[in-house]
Parts: C-alpha cells; sequence; structure tokens
C-alpha cells in the first residue's frame, strides 16, 4: 500500500506535521501443504496468515478461482481455506 500523508489543514496556527501510515503486507505463518485425495472425492488446503482477514486470492498457475459448485473458499481468522470438491487428475 502506499504511504498516506497526513497534515493540518493550510492555515492552522499550529507547525505543520506529517504523518505516514504504512499497511504491512500478511505473509503466510503456515504455508500450503501437499495432500493426497481419491479421484471424484475431496480436499481442503489450510494456510495460516500474519493478519486476520488478510485478502486472499487462491490460484491454480495463472488462473483466479472464483467459489462456485468446485471451489468452496472459507476464512475465519488468520486462517484460510479452500475446498476442493469433485477432484479430476487436472486440480493437481
Amino acid at each position: 500500500s502506499p504511504l498516506l500523508p497526513f497534515s493540518p489543514s493550510p492555515g492552522s496556527s499550529r507547525s505543520k506535521s506529517h504523518f505516514y501510515f504504512i499497511a504491512l503486507p500478511a505473509l503466510f505463518k503456515q504455508e500450503l501443504q501437499n495432500s493426497e485425495a481419491e479421484e471424484g472425492g475431496a480436499v481442503t488446503l489450510r494456510c495460516e496468515l500474519t493478519k486476520p482477514k488478510a485478502p486472499v486470492e487462491w490460484r491454480k498457475g495463472d488462473v483466479t478461482l472464483y467459489p462456485g459448485l468446485k471451489y468452496e473458499m472459507k476464512q475465519q481468522g488468520c486462517a484460510a481455506e479452500l475446498v476442493i470438491s469433485d477432484l479430476e487428475l487436472d486440480d493437481s
């Protein structure tokens, strides 16, 4: 995120000050682990982030995954999960 400067309004009798707020990025506390599942079944992939409710984008290569019949995304606190249903060889 960019730095966001803040200063008192022009013409203020106070001396001019600048404050900068820096949003720290969310990092992986626990990365995804390899999982095994059977074709036609389901698998749940989990990761843990350093910031609660940080936005998570699930991807397979360059393709962003969206919730639907095949994919279910869950997030609670710092934990994020992706459930993949009706597994096929292409899901690996």
